[in-house]
């Protein structure tokens, strides 16, 4: 068979290596049963259906698409980049890094950053925008997680107070 498609293709590989790297991953904990589920049984479902999604993207590259297959094109850095490092933020900011004495900032920053950065990746970056996004979303994160499911999550920087 010829591929038809290189963008589907290389996205389906993409897709297979993601999900199969979750779903070995999750091996190392408890997977359970349906019934009673392990930390590992979420994880592994999603890689085992990521991984299935894959092969059928890349069977559909080999249906349809350009006689040519396509060029796949220049990698997005920018969006790339801002997407991940916001992320990694995230997750700095929401539990610190003890061992480099990063004190976590919480919930609140982490959300606000996240938003702000992350719309840092578009095209058209507008910071009153961004605020007022990240505002509802740090308020409505605040209303659903702490007070609606009762959920620990350090709100305020520990200088602030919880």
């Amino acid at each position: 068979m010829q591929i038809k498609s290189r963008k589907d293709f290389v996205s389906g590989l993409m897709f297979m290596a993601i999900g199969t790297a979750f779903a070995v991953g999750a091996t190392n904990y408890t997977v359970g049963s349906a019934a009673r589920m392990g930390p590992a049984y979420f994880p592994l479902m999603l890689g085992i259906l990521l991984a299935l999604m894959g092969t059928g993207v890349v069977a559909s590259s080999m249906a349809s698409g350009r006689p040519d297959g396509g060029p796949i094109g220049r990698i997005a850095w920018k969006p790339l980049l801002f997407i991940v490092g916001a992320n990694l933020l995230f997750g700095i900011l929401l539990g610190g890094v003890q061992t480099l004495g990063v004190p976590a900032m919480g919930l609140i920053a982490a959300i606000l950053a996240v938003v702000v950065i992350s719309s840092m990746a578009g095209t058209q970056f507008r910071l009153r925008s961004a605020l007022i996004l990240a505002l509802i979303l740090a308020v409505s994160s605040y209303l659903v997680f702490v007070l609606g499911l009762g959920l620990q999550f350090q709100v305020w920087p520990t200088f602030i107070g919880n």
